[in-house]
């Protein structure tokens, strides 16, 4: 339940983040499983450093070092920045850059309700979760059912369930249903014709205004939304593209040439 709350301890039922040498491995804090043949085994994570017993971490503190037969890691808090580069993917994935960006634009705060169509596997979604609880909500919608349910449960399991409701739905052709007209603060979109999708965004945010927010891989794509949100009568509509540049610092040693010949008096000789 650890992405509800922070805290100091781990708790069996986490899902803590394991850290190795710039490697970031998700476990489930459970002391046994079910191994493929439907047996339950003791629950033993396997690592690039050996061999870890889950049930070791069960009331370890969140950041001790933890030891292993080759080496050593950190057990980290999982927030949904460490939750998007460790989750299994069902789709390709909104990262964080792109979603810091998504959150200031959309103008979340707690207390928000945000409708999101396409679930895909659940990155976006916890960092809204994160952003509009404890008293906001998250509608999200998948037109694949068989992801939408894993996606309840990965939320159910996290411990955050009651703070968004997974449906399958395809939204382009049924909306996001009547009971959800005039009730968002904000629409997001992750599709492939996000433009079918605005009339039905423009019915569900609310009377007095809201923010909508299509993300999009291509131009044509982002051309043709906008023209829709024009016909809607949504305004302000701007394009961005977000672009993270990693800068790596090194330390070099420039040699000095040495100068003092300058200083020196020449003497030159010119013979006629």
């Amino acid at each position: 339940m650890s992405f509800k709350d922070y805290k100091d301890k781990i708790e069996e039922g986490d899902t803590a983040i394991l850290y190795l040498s710039n490697n970031l491995y998700a476990i489930d804090v459970r002391p046994e499983m079910k191994n493929k043949k439907g047996e339950i085994v003791e629950n033993v994570y396997q690592t690039p450093f050996g061999a870890l017993k889950v049930r070791t971490l069960i009331g370890a503190n969140y950041g001790s070092r933890v030891e292993l037969s080759k080496g050593w890691g950190h057990v980290l808090q999982p927030t949904p920045e460490l939750w998007s580069l460790t989750l299994p993917h069902r789709t390709q994935i909104i990262y964080t850059p792109d979603i810091s960006m998504i959150m200031l634009q959309l103008d979340l705060v707690p207390g928000s309700v945000v409708i999101e169509a396409g679930t895909g596997s659940g990155s976006l979604t916890h960092a809204l979760i994160r952003r509009v609880r404890p008293h906001g909500h998250v509608h999200t919608f998948d037109f694949h059912e068989h992801r939408s349910k894993i996606a309840q449960q990965e939320f159910e399991e996290h411990g955050i369930a009651e703070f968004v409701t997974a449906k399958h739905r395809d939204v382009l052709t049924d909306g996001f249903g009547e009971e959800l007209n005039g009730k968002a603060d904000a629409v997001f979109l992750d599709l492939p014709s996000p433009w079918i999708g605005v009339p039905h965004a423009l019915a569900a945010i609310k009377d007095q205004g809201g923010r909508f927010c299509s993300f999009s891989p291509c131009i044509e794509q982002v051309q043709r939304t906008c023209l829709a949100l024009q016909d809607c009568g949504f305004q302000e509509i701007s394009t961005m593209e977000v672009l993270q540049t990693e800068i790596k610092v090194t330390r070099r040693t420039i040699p000095v040439r040495d100068l003092s010949f300058l200083k020196q008096k020449q003497y030159f000789l010119f013979m006629g």
